[in-house]
């Protein structure tokens, strides 16, 4: 892999400075919605997560169906 000389990373830096790439946030391929969650919560998740070496979105997922399955049973 050919590396960048020092001219060619300012040059760069310079134009994505006065050039910052234009982002439209509804074409954004992943939407996560940001929420707190209380200690325990976190706890169980990180533990869950070095379990089952699932990511913590699919772990999540998971809990949230089962109670939906539960719900719809009742």
């Amino acid at each position: 892999m050919k590396t960048m000389t020092e001219e060619e990373a300012f040059a760069l830096d310079e134009y994505y400075t006065n050039n910052p790439p234009k982002v439209d946030p509804a074409k954004a391929r992943i939407r996560i919605p940001m929420v707190r969650i209380d200690n325990t919560t976190a706890e169980y998740l990180a533990e869950k997560v070095k379990t089952t070496h699932k990511k913590p979105e699919e772990i999540l997922g998971s809990l949230i169906r089962e109670q939906m399955a539960l719900a719809a049973q009742r």
